[in-house]
């Protein structure tokens, strides 16, 4: 049985949740395969809403596998909170949540080196960290002298691994502070405290912890029905997004074996998730950005505000030049257009089309962060419509300048959009 993948294809928050909560009733195993705690996304289900930021959100579905697979950077104490939490309101996770001991492992130091390297300001604009440890953890996981992953826990050698790293890592860390006066806050670490500390969480995240890789190819031999999960956004990918205003992961579908195990000729269904208008947090290039009354407009309609940081997000309207790029690049078969109803009450909606780079139009992406930086927009102007659409169930019934949005974004991304949602409720979703 053909996997389907969910992939965001613009800087993240398309409001992915949504639809792998939808597909995760066609499935019998949802996974989630790169990323950390970074990733928030909100699900509505039974008219609750919440919040996870590790936890794949096929969660709710008792009859469903939830697995975090061996490309997800795990925080101990965040997933615990995020299992404690869903225990609260009633969500039995204690047979359907299985977490890959292949799977990289934050520490204290992790979110230090954070704080130290984004103080230093290497560059003059912030890289948009969320301050959680996760690029130093995978920096160390590709370093691989220094990194933990979540099996390594439960070793006998863990406590003596520990103290080896935090000796180095209380030698490394006072050198990346810019000045004498930030050396002085640099955090010292205690070896036995951490261990004691690990050994604690490791105790309490046993029952899940399993070879989800051998678990996976065993479902592909058994016909099962996989639906993988990305986190972020596919132009915030490592390789191929703004670098380095990026994540520190492969969040396009480049990044879909490799974070999961599982063989690519497995993987035939991918539904690349796009917002009606473009949204970014943090820093780098925002061709079609609004920073007027236009894109506070956006802004608050469409509560942009972090999941996880509840840091306003940039808006803009819909950049198709940069969708064009991600769908092909991460092989979307079909897209879902969420959001569509924030845009109602516009009087004209531009989509972006092409970029003028130094008097030139351009139809491609730039590779270069710089050049990205210097495009301006070429907007193509589209009626809007007043109606408010939120209670539209039926495609047919909605506004007929919202029906041609759609399919003129079909028209210039050369992908069908199969679903429309207008509201974050499970119900609030239009399947053409």
């Amino acid at each position: 049985m053909p996997a389907t993948c969910v992939i965001g294809l613009q800087w993240g928050d398309e409001a992915k949740g949504k639809i792998v909560d939808l597909l995760t009733a066609q499935n019998e195993i949802v996974v989630r395969y790169q990323g950390g705690a970074n990733a928030g996304h909100t699900v509505v289900f039974d008219g609750k809403k919440y919040k996870l930021s590790l936890i794949p959100s096929g969660i709710f579905r008792p009859e469903v596998q939830s697995v975090i697979a061996n490309g997800v950077i795990v925080d101990p104490e965040s997933i615990l909170g995020e299992i404690d939490r869903l225990r609260e309101a009633g969500v039995e996770i204690e047979k359907n949540l299985m977490l890959s001991s292949r799977a990289h492992v934050i520490f204290p130091w992790h979110k230090e080196e954070d704080r130290l390297m984004n103080d230093a300001g290497v560059r003059s604009e912030a890289i948009g960290t969320t301050m959680r440890g996760i690029g130093p953890c995978y920096r160390d996981k590709v370093g691989r002298s220094t990194a933990v992953r979540v099996g390594d826990m439960y070793r006998a050698d863990f406590p003596e691994k520990i103290r080896k790293i935090v000796e180095l890592k209380n030698r490394a860390l006072p050198g990346m502070a810019r000045d004498d006066e930030v050396k002085a806050t640099v955090k010292k670490f205690d070896a036995e405290e951490i261990i004691a500390q690990y050994s604690n969480y490791a105790e309490r995240l046993k029952p899940f912890v399993a070879d989800v890789v051998d678990y996976l190819l065993d479902a592909v031999d058994a016909d099962k029905k996989i639906l993988l999960e990305g986190a972020q956004g596919a132009l915030l990918d490592v390789d191929y997004g703004t670098f380095p205003y990026v994540t520190s992961s492969n969040s396009s579908g480049v990044g879909v074996t490799a974070g999961s195990g599982l063989p690519a000729t497995f993987i035939k269904r991918v539904v690349g998730i796009i917002k009606a208008y473009s949204t970014r947090v943090g820093g780098g290039p925002f061709p079609t950005e609004l920073d007027d009354e236009v894109g506070q407009r956006i802004r608050d309609r469409g509560n942009e505000y972090g999941t996880v940081t509840k840091r306003p997000r940039r808006c803009g309207w819909f950049d198709a030049v940069a969708v064009r790029y991600t769908s092909r690049l991460s092989g979307a078969t079909e897209l879902s257009l969420m959001l569509l109803d924030v845009l109602s009450g516009f009087e004209t909606i531009n989509v972006c089309v092409a970029y003028e780079l130094d008097g030139k139009r351009i139809e491609s992406f730039p590779a270069d962060v710089d050049d990205l930086a210097r495009a301006k927009p070429i907007y193509e102007s589209l009626p809007g419509w007043a109606e408010e659409i939120d209670q539209i169930s039926k495609y047919d019934d909605l506004p007929e300048n919202a029906k041609k949005y759609v399919a003129r974004l079909e028209e210039i991304l050369g992908r069908p959009i199969s679903i429309v949602s207008v509201g974050p409720g499970r119900e609030q979703t239009i399947v053409r």
